[in-house]
Protein backbone atom coordinates (compact mmCIF):
# COMPACT_ATOMS: atom_id res chain seq x y z
CA UNK A 1 0.00 0.00 0.00
CA UNK A 2 3.07 2.38 0.83
CA UNK A 3 4.19 1.74 -2.55
CA UNK A 4 1.25 2.29 -4.18
CA UNK A 5 0.17 5.59 -2.96
CA UNK A 6 3.86 6.67 -3.40
CA UNK A 7 4.01 5.74 -7.38
CA UNK A 8 0.31 7.09 -8.02
CA UNK A 9 0.84 9.80 -6.21
CA UNK A 10 3.90 10.91 -8.58
CA UNK A 11 1.70 9.57 -11.75
CA UNK A 12 -0.87 12.26 -10.43
CA UNK A 13 1.57 15.19 -10.43
CA UNK A 14 3.17 14.62 -13.81
CA UNK A 15 -0.14 13.63 -15.68
CA UNK A 16 -1.97 16.65 -14.38
CA UNK A 17 0.75 18.66 -15.48
CA UNK A 18 1.62 17.39 -18.84
CA UNK A 19 -2.23 16.58 -19.09
CA UNK A 20 -2.78 20.41 -19.27
CA UNK A 21 -0.73 20.56 -22.23
CA UNK A 22 -2.51 17.86 -23.64
CA UNK A 23 -5.85 19.47 -23.17
CA UNK A 24 -4.90 23.07 -23.95
CA UNK A 25 -3.11 21.44 -27.83
CA UNK A 26 -6.16 19.80 -28.51
CA UNK A 27 -3.63 16.35 -28.36
CA UNK A 28 -6.42 13.69 -26.58
CA UNK A 29 -6.47 11.37 -29.55
CA UNK A 30 -2.48 11.79 -28.67
CA UNK A 31 -2.57 10.88 -25.18
CA UNK A 32 -4.61 7.90 -25.95
CA UNK A 33 -3.28 6.55 -28.66
CA UNK A 34 0.65 6.70 -27.22
CA UNK A 35 0.01 4.63 -24.39
CA UNK A 36 -2.27 2.03 -26.76
CA UNK A 37 0.53 1.29 -28.95
CA UNK A 38 3.05 1.01 -26.28
CA UNK A 39 0.89 -1.85 -25.20
CA UNK A 40 2.86 -3.55 -27.87
CA UNK A 41 6.31 -2.75 -26.66
CA UNK A 42 5.21 -4.23 -23.37
CA UNK A 43 3.87 -7.64 -25.28
CA UNK A 44 7.20 -7.56 -26.78
CA UNK A 45 9.23 -7.69 -23.79
CA UNK A 46 7.08 -10.25 -21.51
CA UNK A 47 7.65 -12.33 -25.11
CA UNK A 48 11.72 -12.27 -24.73
CA UNK A 49 11.76 -11.82 -21.12
CA UNK A 50 12.64 -8.43 -20.38
CA UNK A 51 11.96 -5.84 -18.08
CA UNK A 52 8.26 -4.53 -19.24
CA UNK A 53 8.46 -1.08 -18.48
CA UNK A 54 12.05 -1.00 -21.04
CA UNK A 55 9.41 -2.02 -24.16
CA UNK A 56 6.40 0.13 -22.87
CA UNK A 57 9.48 2.72 -23.22
CA UNK A 58 11.00 2.20 -26.38
CA UNK A 59 7.13 1.42 -28.27
CA UNK A 60 5.76 4.71 -27.09
CA UNK A 61 9.17 7.20 -28.02
CA UNK A 62 8.85 4.97 -31.43
CA UNK A 63 5.29 5.90 -31.24
CA UNK A 64 5.91 9.69 -30.65
CA UNK A 65 8.23 9.82 -33.22
CA UNK A 66 5.92 8.45 -35.93
CA UNK A 67 2.97 10.32 -35.21
CA UNK A 68 5.59 13.49 -35.61
CA UNK A 69 7.39 12.85 -38.21
CA UNK A 70 4.30 11.35 -39.99
CA UNK A 71 2.01 14.36 -39.29
CA UNK A 72 4.55 16.91 -40.87
CA UNK A 73 3.50 17.26 -43.97
CA UNK A 74 0.34 15.62 -43.34
CA UNK A 75 -2.74 15.30 -41.04
CA UNK A 76 -2.10 15.14 -37.34
CA UNK A 77 -4.80 12.82 -36.79
CA UNK A 78 -4.40 10.52 -39.39
CA UNK A 79 -0.99 10.10 -38.37
CA UNK A 80 -1.65 9.77 -35.19
CA UNK A 81 -4.48 6.99 -35.89
CA UNK A 82 -2.07 4.99 -38.54
CA UNK A 83 0.88 4.95 -35.52
CA UNK A 84 -1.69 3.73 -33.40
CA UNK A 85 -3.50 0.65 -35.57
CA UNK A 86 0.56 -0.17 -36.27
CA UNK A 87 1.19 -1.13 -33.02
CA UNK A 88 -1.96 -2.39 -31.74
CA UNK A 89 -0.84 -5.08 -34.85
CA UNK A 90 2.44 -5.40 -33.67
CA UNK A 91 0.71 -6.49 -29.91
CA UNK A 92 -2.27 -8.59 -30.98
CA UNK A 93 1.18 -10.71 -33.16
CA UNK A 94 3.42 -10.40 -30.12
CA UNK A 95 0.54 -11.78 -27.98
CA UNK A 96 -0.50 -14.52 -30.65
CA UNK A 97 2.82 -16.08 -30.20
CA UNK A 98 2.81 -17.20 -26.33
CA UNK A 99 -0.60 -16.21 -23.62
CA UNK A 100 1.96 -17.10 -20.58
CA UNK A 101 2.13 -13.51 -19.69
CA UNK A 102 -1.93 -12.86 -20.00
CA UNK A 103 -2.50 -12.02 -16.15
CA UNK A 104 0.58 -9.28 -16.66
CA UNK A 105 -0.55 -8.02 -20.02
CA UNK A 106 -3.68 -7.50 -18.62
CA UNK A 107 -2.55 -5.43 -15.26
CA UNK A 108 -0.67 -3.51 -18.62
CA UNK A 109 -4.35 -3.23 -20.28
CA UNK A 110 -6.36 -1.88 -16.96
CA UNK A 111 -3.61 -1.52 -14.51
CA UNK A 112 -2.45 -2.62 -10.70
CA UNK A 113 -1.19 0.17 -8.72
CA UNK A 114 -1.89 -2.35 -5.58
CA UNK A 115 0.84 -4.79 -7.34
CA UNK A 116 3.32 -2.04 -7.45
CA UNK A 117 7.02 -3.69 -6.11
CA UNK A 118 9.44 -1.57 -4.47
CA UNK A 119 12.15 -2.14 -7.64
CA UNK A 120 9.44 0.11 -9.40
CA UNK A 121 9.94 2.66 -7.38
CA UNK A 122 13.34 4.38 -8.49
CA UNK A 123 12.51 4.08 -12.34
CA UNK A 124 9.24 5.99 -11.72
CA UNK A 125 11.02 8.47 -9.62
CA UNK A 126 13.63 8.29 -12.32
CA UNK A 127 11.35 8.93 -15.23
CA UNK A 128 8.78 11.65 -13.54
CA UNK A 129 11.81 13.77 -12.67
CA UNK A 130 13.08 13.77 -16.71
CA UNK A 131 9.43 14.41 -17.74
CA UNK A 132 8.92 17.40 -15.20
CA UNK A 133 12.16 18.83 -16.79
CA UNK A 134 11.35 18.35 -20.22
CA UNK A 135 8.16 19.72 -19.29
CA UNK A 136 10.31 22.66 -17.33
CA UNK A 137 12.39 23.74 -20.33
CA UNK A 138 9.49 23.32 -22.75
CA UNK A 139 7.19 25.16 -20.79
CA UNK A 140 7.13 28.88 -22.35
CA UNK A 141 7.71 27.63 -25.98
CA UNK A 142 4.49 24.63 -25.36
CA UNK A 143 2.49 27.57 -23.62
CA UNK A 144 3.30 30.24 -26.71
CA UNK A 145 2.72 27.65 -29.51
CA UNK A 146 -0.10 26.09 -27.79
CA UNK A 147 -2.24 29.35 -27.60
CA UNK A 148 -0.50 31.85 -30.72
CA UNK A 149 0.64 28.92 -33.18
CA UNK A 150 0.50 31.63 -36.16
CA UNK A 151 3.07 33.70 -34.62
CA UNK A 152 5.28 31.87 -32.19
CA UNK A 153 7.74 31.42 -35.15
CA UNK A 154 8.12 34.85 -35.51
CA UNK A 155 9.37 34.71 -31.86
CA UNK A 156 11.83 32.03 -32.77
CA UNK A 157 9.87 28.80 -31.67
CA UNK A 158 10.35 25.83 -33.81
CA UNK A 159 6.76 24.68 -34.07
CA UNK A 160 8.42 21.18 -35.26
CA UNK A 161 10.53 20.92 -32.69
CA UNK A 162 8.45 21.98 -29.87
CA UNK A 163 5.32 19.23 -31.31
CA UNK A 164 8.45 16.59 -31.15
CA UNK A 165 9.54 17.84 -27.95
CA UNK A 166 5.88 17.13 -26.36
CA UNK A 167 5.36 14.13 -28.03
CA UNK A 168 8.23 12.79 -26.59
CA UNK A 169 7.35 14.00 -23.26
CA UNK A 170 3.90 12.29 -23.48
CA UNK A 171 5.78 9.08 -24.09
CA UNK A 172 7.99 9.57 -20.94
CA UNK A 173 4.75 10.08 -19.13
CA UNK A 174 3.03 7.25 -20.49
CA UNK A 175 6.00 4.76 -19.49
CA UNK A 176 5.52 5.70 -15.86
CA UNK A 177 1.44 5.83 -15.56
CA UNK A 178 0.78 2.76 -17.13
CA UNK A 179 1.89 0.41 -14.31
CA UNK A 180 -0.80 2.21 -12.17
CA UNK A 181 -3.44 3.28 -14.55
CA UNK A 182 -3.27 0.53 -17.41
CA UNK A 183 -3.01 1.71 -21.09
CA UNK A 184 -7.04 1.50 -21.64
CA UNK A 185 -7.41 4.24 -19.24
CA UNK A 186 -4.22 6.31 -18.82
CA UNK A 187 -5.77 9.22 -21.19
CA UNK A 188 -8.43 9.61 -18.31
CA UNK A 189 -6.21 10.82 -15.99
CA UNK A 190 -4.34 13.05 -18.55
CA UNK A 191 -7.45 14.39 -19.58
CA UNK A 192 -10.13 14.55 -16.77
CA UNK A 193 -8.58 16.72 -14.36
CA UNK A 194 -7.28 19.01 -16.70
CA UNK A 195 -10.17 19.96 -18.25
CA UNK A 196 -11.68 20.02 -15.20
CA UNK A 197 -9.43 22.54 -14.08
CA UNK A 198 -9.62 24.70 -17.41
CA UNK A 199 -13.12 25.38 -16.56
CA UNK A 200 -12.63 26.76 -13.35
CA UNK A 201 -9.88 28.87 -14.05
CA UNK A 202 -7.80 29.84 -17.69
CA UNK A 203 -4.88 30.93 -15.85
CA UNK A 204 -1.82 28.47 -17.05
CA UNK A 205 -0.08 27.99 -13.48
CA UNK A 206 -3.50 28.12 -11.61
CA UNK A 207 -4.57 25.72 -13.81
CA UNK A 208 -1.81 23.23 -13.50
CA UNK A 209 -1.27 23.22 -9.64
CA UNK A 210 -5.22 22.27 -9.85
CA UNK A 211 -5.10 20.17 -12.38
CA UNK A 212 -2.46 18.45 -10.07
CA UNK A 213 -4.87 18.89 -7.33
CA UNK A 214 -7.55 17.14 -8.60
CA UNK A 215 -5.50 13.93 -10.58
CA UNK A 216 -4.39 13.48 -6.82
CA UNK A 217 -7.61 13.38 -5.49
CA UNK A 218 -8.72 11.07 -8.07
CA UNK A 219 -5.92 8.46 -7.69
CA UNK A 220 -6.12 8.54 -3.98
CA UNK A 221 -10.04 7.92 -4.30
CA UNK A 222 -9.23 4.89 -6.91
CA UNK A 223 -6.93 3.67 -4.71
CA UNK A 224 -9.01 3.62 -1.65
CA UNK A 225 -11.74 2.16 -3.35
CA UNK A 226 -10.53 -0.76 -5.57
CA UNK A 227 -8.45 -1.79 -2.18
CA UNK A 228 -12.24 -2.02 -0.58
CA UNK A 229 -13.64 -3.49 -3.73
CA UNK A 230 -11.11 -5.52 -5.27
CA UNK A 231 -12.16 -3.58 -8.91
CA UNK A 232 -9.24 -2.35 -11.58
CA UNK A 233 -7.96 0.85 -10.51
CA UNK A 234 -8.36 2.38 -14.14
CA UNK A 235 -12.20 1.71 -13.66
CA UNK A 236 -12.12 4.59 -10.36
CA UNK A 237 -9.53 6.48 -12.22
CA UNK A 238 -11.90 6.90 -15.24
CA UNK A 239 -14.79 7.27 -13.21
CA UNK A 240 -13.41 10.08 -11.19
CA UNK A 241 -12.02 11.72 -13.73
CA UNK A 242 -15.44 12.02 -15.42
CA UNK A 243 -17.11 12.90 -12.48
CA UNK A 244 -14.16 16.06 -12.67
CA UNK A 245 -14.98 17.39 -15.52
CA UNK A 246 -18.62 17.09 -15.45
CA UNK A 247 -18.44 19.80 -12.02
CA UNK A 248 -15.76 22.05 -14.04
CA UNK A 249 -18.25 22.09 -17.12
CA UNK A 250 -21.37 23.07 -14.53
CA UNK A 251 -19.45 25.37 -12.63
CA UNK A 252 -18.32 26.79 -15.85
CA UNK A 253 -21.79 26.94 -16.90
CA UNK A 254 -23.38 28.16 -13.84
CA UNK A 255 -20.86 31.05 -14.32
CA UNK A 256 -21.54 31.79 -17.47
CA UNK A 257 -24.96 32.23 -17.17
CA UNK A 258 -24.51 34.58 -14.10
CA UNK A 259 -22.42 36.52 -15.97
CA UNK A 260 -25.12 37.19 -18.94
CA UNK A 261 -27.32 37.77 -16.74
CA UNK A 262 -25.61 40.65 -14.95
CA UNK A 263 -24.81 42.13 -18.18
CA UNK A 264 -28.36 41.59 -19.25
CA UNK A 265 -30.06 43.30 -16.19
CA UNK A 266 -26.83 45.42 -15.23
CA UNK A 267 -26.06 46.03 -11.15
CA UNK A 268 -28.95 47.89 -9.55
CA UNK A 269 -27.31 51.11 -7.89
CA UNK A 270 -27.55 52.01 -4.27
CA UNK A 271 -29.91 55.14 -3.42
CA UNK A 272 -27.60 57.84 -1.84
CA UNK A 273 -28.64 58.78 0.71
CA UNK A 274 -30.87 62.29 1.45
CA UNK A 275 -29.94 64.54 4.52
CA UNK A 276 -32.94 66.08 6.09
Amino acid sequence: MVNAWIVASIVAIVGGAVGFFVVLRGSAFVAHAVPSGSFAGAAAASLVGVNTLLGLGVFAVGGALGIGLLSRRGRHDVATALTLVFMLGLGALFLSFSAAYAPEIYSLLFGEVLGISTNQLAPTIALAAASLFVLGVLYRRLLLSSVLPDSAPARGVALFGVELGFLLLVALTTTMTVPVVGTALIFSLMVGPPAAARSFTARPYQAIALSVGIALVVVWVAIALSYQTNWPVGFFVGIASAVAYAAGRTWAFARRNRALHTRRHGAIPARPLVRS
